[in-house]
């Protein structure tokens, strides 16, 4: 089994209250440590990755995420997904070459640019395209921004997850959606959906997530964040 297709297998036949959790690591020594601990699989945060290159949220140059990306594959044995926000431009071919070049046998892309939803139609032709050229060799995790940067009616984001499953998609993001809607959009996404979660125990946990509609679970940068906070709080101890 290819390491596509035992991270598509991840996914499969999860029951309610366990989900899929993928931890997101932002350089190589972190995923190792993520690894040590028993995790399956690995899925990069764009966020925590920028931040250890020195980059704000949104502002890493592609060629260097890809190398950080290429980075965590290499340090690691387990399947990786990487988070490649809206594309950076790129054309659906190239994203695919250098995911694969990279390592990374999956990628999330973003709905949105610069704040602003895209037409569904235009990103729905966009993920075709990328299906296309993937060929399989590629899990899409497909996002979707109704509630960070849209009017946050769930209604509209079961629309766009739906234009985007037509399309290929393999799984649907809705991130940053209430706990409350997720069994609604549960019930009107088919296929998995990936929910967010906070590292640090705030919010609903990890299976309650599952029990709500979540097939599987990211916490976007928040363990790069906490990994930071603790630094810190070492380091003013040194004095």
């Amino acid at each position: 089994m290819s390491k596509v297709e035992e991270f598509r297998a991840l996914h499969l036949g999860r029951t309610p209250g366990d989900p899929l959790v993928l931890p997101g690591p932002w350089d190589a020594a972190s995923a190792r440590v993520l690894v040590e601990a028993g995790f399956p699989a690995l899925a990069t945060p764009s966020a925590g990755v920028a931040a250890s290159l020195g980059h704000e949220d949104g502002s890493t140059p592609a060629d260097e995420m890809f190398a950080a990306i290429a980075r965590i594959t290499r340090a690691v044995d387990v399947p990786v997904s990487a988070d490649i926000e809206s594309g950076y431009g790129l054309a659906p071919k190239e994203l695919v070459e250098r995911l694969l070049e990279a390592g990374a046998v999956g990628c999330n892309l973003e709905d949105s640019a610069g704040g602003v939803l895209r037409d569904t139609r235009e990103q729905a032709e966009f993920l075709a395209e990328f299906r296309e050229a993937a060929a399989g060799r590629l899990f899409l995790n497909a996002r979707v921004d109704v509630f960070l940067h849209g009017d946050k009616d769930p209604e509209r984001a079961i629309e766009r997850a739906a234009s985007y499953v037509a399309a290929g998609a393999d799984c649907i993001y809705p991130i940053f959606a209430p706990a409350d809607v997720l069994p609604l959009l549960r019930s009107g996404i088919q296929g998995p959906v990936n929910i967010n979660a906070r590292p640090d125990g705030g919010g609903p946990s990890v299976t309650e997530l599952g029990e709500l509609g979540a097939t599987r679970i990211t916490f976007g940068p928040g363990l790069q964040r906490m990994a930071t906070a603790a630094l810190r709080e070492i380091t003013n101890g040194l004095g």
